[in-house]
């Protein structure tokens, strides 16, 4: 089994996580700047063991695709195409930064620490994860 990699792809950043192998534990791993995400992937996905990439797929109140979608989409299918191999997975992002936010604020991280956008970035793409691994475990 390998691993299931997290990313909260933005306009200036992507956040990434990662599990362990077995799939159980959602670790945050980097921000990375987007202009240098495929080296990053191409590094990182030649170096580890993964099964599936999950890309947060932002959504609306009304559960209709956002504006962002019009950047991520051509991602997305950029990602399919350079790793055929790998099963790549959209999962709802909604909410994922401001639950970051109240994350950061609950630990006791100070002000500027929380307004840290690359750590915002890494613990959403953890709870995009979190979420993703939850749901795989009602439908097994």
């Amino acid at each position: 089994m390998g691993r299931i990699v997290a990313i909260d792809y933005g306009q200036k950043r992507a956040g990434i996580a990662v599990t362990d192998e077995l799939q159980i534990i959602a670790n945050g791993l980097k921000t990375v700047h987007v202009k240098d995400i495929w080296i990053f992937l191409q590094e990182y996905l030649l170096i580890e063991n993964v099964d599936t990439v999950v890309v947060g797929e932002p959504r609306d109140m009304q559960n209709k695709p956002s504006d962002a979608c019009r950047f991520i989409e051509p991602f997305v299918s950029k990602l399919r195409q350079r790793f055929p191999n790998i099963r790549i997975e959209r999962y709802d992002e909604r909410f994922t930064s401001k639950i970051a936010h109240q994350t950061m604020l609950a630990s006791g991280l100070n002000k500027k620490k929380r307004q840290d956008k690359a750590l915002v970035d890494t613990i959403s793409a953890t709870i995009i994860l979190q979420s993703y691994l939850k749901s795989k475990q009602f439908t097994l």
